[in-house]
């Protein structure tokens, strides 16, 4: 694997990498990187000829008050992880690389960069999508894979994609769990051994909405009225039923509405969903 620091160099080895008979895959991550993050590759290296990835803890999409200065970072454990998933380049730009002295553009996809995290975190999507954008222009992938986990992010992504015209397909791929039902995040191991125990209540609850829907219940408003009471040990930021692609608010959850959660436990902040069947 080829670590690669600058957007042209990287432009230029992924130029090499893609052709139309070979295409390039691409897994643009914030490291810290666990299984969830290594299923997009294992995605990826099943369905390109070559997958390039990115590390890159993004200042643009934390507010002022949030964890960037604390947001894990185990860079050289990373490698090695994607390294042996067989990743061809991984690109390690530092913030001045992709933001240097006077660049002013950001991309805000309006209305839907608003909901969800982005109505509790403003100026989250912003960040994203101009950080994503600009690596979707250096690496110009055939194929770009984000976890389920995100399905906030997936949305905007897709609707960035559609709108400016890239051609690249948006990947999204299935939430991956520990044993005890949590999904995978980078911020988990900032729960403590308590905290662990409280922050189940997210999957608990969303379990709970699968099986009153199972009963026949499709109504959003009983639905997350009966899942809030499994919610008593976190403070719920939103819980919500939504259209998986405008992230709009739904009155009947019909096969494929988003149903998602975030929440914090103690000072992590938490996310969480599923699409309904």
């Amino acid at each position: 694997m080829k670590i690669v620091q600058t957007a042209s160099e990287m432009q230029q080895l992924c130029r090499s990498l893609r052709t139309d008979n070979a295409p390039l895959g691409f897994v643009p991550t914030m490291g810290a990187l666990h299984e969830g993050h290594l299923s997009l590759v294992r995605r990826a290296r099943s369905e390109c000829a070559a997958v390039a990835a990115s590390i890159f803890v993004n200042p643009l999409q934390f507010g002022p008050n949030e964890d960037l200065a604390k947001y894990p970072r185990t860079f050289d454990d990373d490698c090695r992880q994607l390294a042996a998933e067989g990743v061809a380049l991984l690109f390690a730009p530092t913030a001045a690389e992709m933001y240097p002295p006077g660049a002013v553009t950001k991309i805000t996809v309006d209305g839907i960069g608003d909901r969800l995290d982005g109505a509790s975190r403003p100026g989250h999507f912003t960040g994203v999508a101009t950080v994503v954008a600009k690596l979707f222009h250096i690496a110009q992938p055939h194929r770009a894979y984000f976890g389920q986990k995100d399905a906030a992010q997936l949305a905007v992504l897709r609707q960035m994609v559609r709108d400016l015209n890239f051609d690249i397909e948006v990947i999204g791929c299935p939430i991956v769990r520990d044993a005890d039902g949590l999904a995978l995040s980078s911020r988990n191991r900032y729960l403590s051994p308590a905290e662990r125990v409280q922050a189940l209540a997210l999957p608990r609850a969303l379990r709970h909405i699968q099986q009153i829907i199972a009963t026949g219940q499709r109504r959003s408003e009983e639905l997350i009225r009966q899942a809030t009471q499994e919610l008593a040990t976190v403070k719920v930021d939103y819980l919500a039923a939504v259209d998986a692609q405008t992230l709009l608010p739904v009155d009947i959850v019909e096969p494929g509405t988003l149903v998602a959660i975030a929440a914090w436990v103690g000072q992590t902040r938490l996310i969480d969903n599923f699409l309904a069947g």
